[in-house]
């Protein structure tokens, strides 16, 4: 299940919601990227990484708060894990976790929940020390969520993109979206990526530089189309019918909403 796509950086795949979860170990621990959907399904994660390196599990990161990639964080602090691992998250998370807890339609087992947010918060730009290598956490604007990190292992040439790109889907416009922002914040981030450089989405298998500039490029042509459609006074309940979509039109309801409340 587990796999290699770099130097000690460790990529798997679970259901529900075929997300990915990555492991980068250094001399003094290990980093889990994102937790799944549930404390049961984060102990698959912990006994993962055990087969993977003896050293523990020191720091969480969080690429976003969408309970898919959150919900397992306190499988990896106290006490279910001596000593603690640090969460890492964006600045933003707390808060929206929180509001995802209270506003979700999902049924929570109780017996096999609980929020645990992250205590050390990115605003733009954080390093956590493996020991031998650096873990660099960058905000580079909104996309898939305000509060979208880019991790980057530098000595392996490998950048962890959560969300802000897919690849066994089209790209996930929800209702905290920023479809307007979106390809902006692809083009910071290609600037990172060189023609070697792993790519690991927050779903699907890895990828490379030519196929985020494609995804860039199309969530920019869902942009255009959007401004375009508003511009000519296309209503919003009517703006998929008439569009000329660069994605599949079926997921694209929320890039129109949020599009159009975003322009007013």
């Amino acid at each position: 299940m587990w796999r290699e796509v770099a130097d000690r950086v460790y990529q798997a795949r679970f259901n529900p919601c075929d997300v990915t979860v990555t492991a980068v170990v250094g001399a003094d621990g290990a980093a889990v990227v994102d937790t799944r959907c549930s404390l049961a399904e984060a102990r698959e994660i912990k006994d993962g990484v055990r087969t993977l390196t003896a050293l523990p599990i020191r720091w969480v990161v969080n690429t976003h708060a969408h309970f898919d990639h959150v919900w397992g964080n306190a499988e990896f602090v106290a006490p279910r894990l001596n000593p603690p691992a640090l969460i890492w998250g964006h600045a933003s998370l707390p808060e929206a976790m929180r509001a995802e807890v209270e506003e979700t339609e999902r049924r929570i087992d109780e017996a096999e929940f609980e929020l645990a947010v992250p205590t050390e918060l990115v605003e733009q730009r954080a390093v956590i020390d493996l020991g031998d290598r650096a873990l660099e956490m960058l905000h580079l604007g909104r996309g898939h969520t305000d509060g979208d990190l880019w991790l980057r292992v530098t000595d392996a040439d490998l950048i962890l993109a959560g969300d802000l790109v897919e690849q066994s889907g089209p790209p996930a416009y929800g209702s905290d979206s920023f479809p307007l922002e979106w390809a902006a914040t692809l083009e910071n981030a290609l600037t990172l990526i060189g023609a070697a450089t792993v790519v690991v989405p927050g779903h699907g298998e890895p990828v490379d530089a030519r196929f985020v500039r494609r995804q860039q490029a199309e969530i920019g042509a869902v942009a255009s189309e959007i401004e375009r459609l508003h511009a000519a006074g296309v209503a919003a309940d009517a703006a998929l019918a008439e569009g000329d979509w660069s994605l599949p039109r079926e997921s694209l309801e929320q890039a129109v909403l949020r599009g159009y409340q975003a322009l007013g």
